[in-house]
This record gives structure tokens, C-alpha cells and sequence, in this order.
């Protein structure tokens, strides 16, 4: 998969721009604060139908304009595709391929496949479980449609059966009616799940050791529900709802499901959720990214576009040589205020200055 070009209107702060990309290294450099990372930002929206820094959509939309858009041209082999997501103020957003409106958000998913590494991507391992959830959900709903469908279904049906909760009118009647509907899909996201989890250790182990010159062991476990099969997985989250129905009832929200998954990280055998040092937790971080990528190419036979914003400043010498070599072969676009990238193959420059993009034929 390669990203040819992207063109921005009115995206932040780009007026109008039109970046065509190198299919290896493509470094964005400038000061702080001129549009780099808003650029990379236009990518990942693009790959997941969300800013990676706001819940706000809105706010994508430059000062005083009325509506943001963003194209993309990408090749596939020999499918060439071309994205088009027009942003409004006063309604909905609009997404086309070839043309062609989406009339489902799932129909996105793969199209611009993309893995995201930011020093706030260091939360993965020390916050909160859901942003791990998030990592594997975004990661699933890049690879399979299906698991993003679910995850929605699930989604809506979690969401009534705490409205329910919440009006005082539940009973175990009301309530059995939306268990057998979340049990059941919620199986198939925990199955899936645990199996992602499992093939991804063993990358994310090879990855952790070369990032750390073998110095470290990582080890990944899925917790959650588990079990041979859908039909015992769903079993088992039928009796948790069961067995928290009154405090369900009490607290008027859901307590058991998905929605409470974690992903332990282990690094020789210590939990580094918690006792980890902070650059164990980068490293992890950027090991699970980097078996993303590794990931996705197993499974799909195409790399996905790598994302790496303003990273290289949070890794010493020897980690940083070491993903420069890791990426070699991968389109990535990466982010940064300088550079000392000339020993990379195939590689293109760009300077960001308040909105406007130029190509730097030979900085070096």
C-alpha cells in the first residue's frame, strides 16, 4: 500500500495543499507549532474516520471556514483508489471512494491502512486500560470490517442496556433480553481479540529484543473472557451479568463485558503497567506499534503506512539507528524539528512553515 498523494483544504491550518509522497522515507520538518503534525493528523483521519488529537471533528476545520476536505490517492497493487472526506460545519461528514459515497464508516476501514507512534502513544502501557483497548480495537478494525461491526453492534446494544439501567424501569426480564444480545457479541470481539493478542506477541517479543539489543523479554496477555469457543465464552459473560445484576441495577451501568478488557505487558517478567520505567514503557510502546506493522503484512501482504510523529526525539542513538533500519521498505512519514536522516534510501524532504508545505530537493 502506497499513498501517493494527499490534498488538504482547510484542514487546521493548511489552506490549500497538495503533498505527493515518496513510497520509502517522507520526513516533514519545522519548528513547532507550523503544521506538521497536522498533516500527519489528515493521514490518520483519513485511515480510521477520527482525529488521533480531538473527539471534536469540528475543530479539524480551519478558522472561520466552513468546511474542511481531505483526498488521498492510493496504490494497491494495481488498484489505485481515491479517497474524498468533505468535513461541513452545519452537517455530517461525507466520504467517497472512487467517487462513490460510503454509506457505512466500516467501508473505510483498510483503505488507508496506518500505524500511528507519538511520544503519546507511551500510554498504551502506563494508562489506562482502554487505551490499550483502543490500541487492538483500532488495530482489528483495520484488519477486518467484520470486527469493526461488531464492536459497533456491541457498542449500541452496551448503550441501551445502560440507558435501561439508568431510567429505574429495568427488571430481569428487560434485562435478560439485552444480555443474550451483548453475550453474543461480545464473544465474538473477545475471541477475537485473544487471538490478535496471541499472534501479536510473538512479533512484538522479536521487536522488543532487537530494539533492546536482547537485553529484554516482553511478554503480551490478553485479559479478558476466554474460552474454546464462542458459545463458552458467551456462557461465561451471561453468568458475570448474572452475578452483577444488583450492583448493575444499584449503580445503574454495566460492570461486566468487554468494556473492561485489559492487555498485560511484561517485561522480563515484571508488569510495566506499573513498575515499568519510562523507557521500558516507550520501548514496549513501540515494539507492539512496530509488530503492528509487521502484523498487518502477515495477514494482509501489504505494508501499512507508518506514522511517526516527533518519536525520534524520545529515543536514544542506538534505538533510534535501529528503527531507521527496521523501516527500511516501509513507506513512512515522519515528523520531526531536524534531521540527520541522509543514510536512508529513497527518501524525500519536506519543510513545514505556518500551513505550507514545500519539497526540499537535496537538504543535505
Amino acid at each position: 500500500m502506497i499513498l501517493q498523494e494527499v490534498v488538504l483544504n482547510n484542514f487546521r491550518n493548511y489552506t490549500l495543499q497538495t503533498v505527493r509522497l515518496s513510497e520509502g522515507t517522507n520526513v516533514f520538518f519545522g519548528n513547532n507549532a507550523q503544521g506538521k503534525t497536522n498533516f500527519l493528523e489528515s493521514v490518520r483521519y483519513m485511515s480510521i474516520g477520527k482525529s488521533m488529537r480531538t473527539s471534536r471533528e469540528k475543530e479539524l476545520i480551519k478558522w472561520n471556514e466552513d468546511c474542511a476536505r481531505v483526498k488521498a490517492t492510493v496504490q494497491n497493487g494495481n488498484v489505485t483508489k481515491r479517497l474524498d472526506i468533505i468535513l461541513p460545519q452545519q452537517k455530517s461528514k461525507t466520504v467517497k471512494i472512487n467517487s462513490v459515497p460510503i454509506t457505512k464508516m466500516g467501508e473505510l476501514m483498510g483503505v488507508v491502512a496506518t500505524v500511528l507512534f507519538s511520544p503519546d502513544e507511551i500510554g498504551i502501557i502506563k494508562n489506562a486500560p482502554s487505551d490499550r483497548r483502543r490500541f487492538i480495537d483500532i488495530s482489528l478494525c483495520q484488519l477486518s470490517k467484520a470486527y469493526f461491526y461488531a464492536l459497533n453492534r456491541y457498542n449500541k446494544i452496551l448503550l441501551q442496556r445502560n440507558t435501561l439501567l439508568k431510567s429505574g424501569r429495568a427488571d430481569e426480564n428487560s434485562l435478560a433480553v439485552w444480555d443474550l444480545q451483548l453475550v453474543g457479541e461480545g464473544a465474538r470481539i473477545a475471541k477475537s481479540r485473544a487471538g490478535f493478542v496471541k499472534r501479536l506477541e510473538k512479533l512484538a517479543c522479536d521487536n522488543h529484543a532487537y530494539l533492546s539489543s536482547d537485553k529484554e523479554r516482553l511478554t503480551l496477555e490478553y485479559e479478558g473472557f476466554s474460552g474454546e469457543s464462542n458459545e463458552e465464552i458467551s456462557q461465561k459473560m451471561l453468568d458475570a451479568l448474572k452475578a452483577d445484576r444488583e450492583r448493575d441495577l444499584k449503580q445503574g451501568y454495566t460492570h461486566s463485558g468487554i468494556q473492561t478488557d485489559d492487555l498485560k505487558v511484561s517485561v522480563n517478567g515484571t508488569d510495566i503497567r506499573k513498575f515499568g520505567s519510562q523507557g521500558q514503557q516507550r520501548t514496549a510502546a513501540l515494539s507492539l506499534k512496530m509488530a503492528e506493522v509487521d502484523l498487518y503484512f502477515q495477514e494482509k501482504d501489504e505494508y501499512p503506512i507508518l506514522l511517526l510523529d516527533d518519536v525520534f526525539s524520545e529515543l536514544d542513538k542506538t534505538r533510534q539507528e535501529r528503527l531507521l533500519h527496521k523501516i527500511q521498505g516501509i513507506q513512512t512519514i515522519i515528523t520531526c524539528t531536524h534531521f540527520e536522516f541522509s543514510d536512508i534510501e529513497n527518501i524525500r524532504y519536506f519543510k513545514v512553515n505556518n500551513g505550507t508545505v514545500e519539497y526540499i530537493e537535496n537538504e543535505n
